[in-house]
């Protein structure tokens, strides 16, 4: 049997639910397979559970936190970037963090609050940041973690005063 033309594409969608309420992510599974892949394999072995938002950059973005999670659990190997693969750093869209090496990323990631242009490939590294979803629901939620106060803690810039906390992220769809 030949494949139904227009058939629907499954999505994976995962829902975050934060200490300031849920946002619902639809994950780009085509366009990035080896970082929604090993986003998800971070999501299913609840690893993001009780994990602190660490830096909260209004106008840019927030990231999860690594380094100052609670439990201590360290993150797995590198994933390549992917930051070829078309997607936009636009506000509301998911996107890896990573060090000054393109293929540093692992469990880190950012929601874009305006459109991002300057983390889009080609960067002056040549590189960019890899965009692998979009927020679909909850926008509103990710601006009021945007609106928190920050300051300096443990060294770091940019830290929200209240701990914002992810206190799950789980696959819906």
């Amino acid at each position: 049997m030949v494949g139904v033309v227009g058939a629907a594409e499954k999505k994976s969608v995962v829902l975050m639910k934060t200490s300031l309420g849920n946002i619902k992510i639809e994950l780009m599974q085509r366009e990035s397979p080896i970082t929604v892949k090993n986003f998800l394999s971070y999501v299913k072995a609840g690893y993001y559970s009780g994990t602190i938002l660490h830096r909260v950059i209004p106008v840019l973005w927030y990231r999860a936190a690594a380094y100052l999670r609670y439990e201590g659990e360290e993150d797995r190997q590198p994933i390549k970037n992917e930051a070829s693969n078309g997607l936009k750093n636009d506000r509301g869209t998911i996107a890896m963090a990573r060090t000054s090496a393109p293929d540093s990323a692992t469990s880190q990631f950012f929601i874009n609050l305006v459109n991002n242009d300057n983390l889009n490939r080609p960067m002056p590294d040549g590189h960019g940041y890899a965009v692998f979803g979009r927020v679909i629901e909850g926008m509103d939620v990710v601006d009021k973690i945007a609106s928190v106060s920050t300051g300096m803690t443990m060294g770091f810039p940019n830290v929200p005063k209240t701990p914002v906390v992810i206190k799950s992220i789980t696959v819906v769809e």
